[in-house]
């Protein structure tokens, strides 16, 4: 579907550089954008490679699971069963320090193998279980306490402020986080007060 719009907005762009005489300013704006891609791309390989690298040694450190433990009132309260077996709980907590540190690409690998580990204990296999879609969403809309994508993308198109976005995504990737987790959460503790009124009723009955 992106490959479609993407090529009928080249053919528009075509089009109108053709009627309008601009098809040179056309082909030299794509070689130029070409050469800046690459520019961007390897700027951007070398900041993921430090930092994967950096999760990589934190985990064999231990650190990433002193880092569970200190997350361990959060983690407890939107992934119970997670945390009470302890399958994918290190994981989802390399997951959320990668996404704090803003290098959502470093974050993925660990989201994906704490997914595997959760779908040991999901009691419906075909379908993604409340925790599992909760660390979905939570991957998706993250805290991002160091930017290090945007910061390197801002540094290669020239900014002479690169930190200057600090303050906005702090408050933009927090309110985004604890909607996400209040949406994602509401229907299981809903449930729950359900439960717990049913066995009540059925328990006096």
């Amino acid at each position: 579907m992106l490959g479609k719009i993407f090529g009928v907005l080249c053919l528009i762009s075509l089009i109108f550089a053709i009627f309008t005489g601009n098809i040179e300013a056309l082909g030299s704006a794509v070689l130029d954008g070409a050469a800046s891609a690459v520019q961007v791309l390897l700027s951007l390989c070398g900041m993921m490679c430090l930092w994967c690298g950096m999760m990589q040694v934190l985990s064999q450190a231990g650190l990433i699971r002193r880092l569970a433990k200190l997350l361990s009132p959060l983690l407890r309260i939107f992934f119970p069963t997670a945390y009470r077996t302890g399958e994918g709980i290190e994981e989802i907590s390399a997951n959320i320090s990668a996404n704090l540190l803003g290098i959502g690409n470093a974050a993925t690998p660990f989201a994906l193998r704490a997914m595997e580990q959760m779908q040991k204990h999901n009691p419906i296999p075909e379908k993604a279980d409340p925790e599992q879609i909760t660390l979905a969403v939570l991957n998706t809309a993250s805290v991002s306490l160091i930017p290090a994508n945007l910061l390197a993308l801002r540094r290669a198109a020239g900014s002479e402020n690169p930190y200057a976005v600090m303050i906005p995504v702090w408050v933009v990737s927090l309110l985004c986080a604890g909607m996400s987790l209040l949406l994602t959460s509401l229907p299981r503790w809903f449930d729950r007060i359900l439960h717990k009124r049913n066995d009540r009723e059925n328990s006096h009955g």
